[in-house]
């Protein structure tokens, strides 16, 4: 798993790529925290995420949780399919308030 972070004026394009789950947790966590702590704005592209659990989608939640607390925008872009399952599994959708794409499948 990598995240990648650009940071231009402020905003931060983070981008993860690989999996979101219980074995990567404890890293991404890390990084994410690291890279969002020097933003003003943040957008989080989700569309390289090749797997994500139940841990994975704790972390959107933290970070959604900490953008907000530090009042930061935080924006998840171009989910990747994984992502939208897990959304769509455990009906989450609408929490996030980021608009998602849904494929006709």
């Amino acid at each position: 798993m990598n995240v990648n972070v650009t940071n231009e004026e402020g905003v931060c394009r983070i981008g993860i790529d690989g999996e979101m789950t219980i074995y990567t947790a404890a890293q991404t966590k890390e990084n994410l925290l690291a890279a969002m702590a020097d933003c003003n704005e943040i957008e989080m592209n989700l569309a390289h995420v090749s797997e994500i659990d139940a841990a994975g989608l704790q972390l959107l939640a933290l970070a959604k949780r900490e953008a907000a607390d530090s009042n930061k925008p935080l924006h998840f872009v171009a989910h990747s399919q994984a992502v939208l399952d897990m959304l769509d599994l455990c009906n989450l959708a609408g929490v996030f308030g980021d608009p998602v794409v849904l494929s006709h499948a």
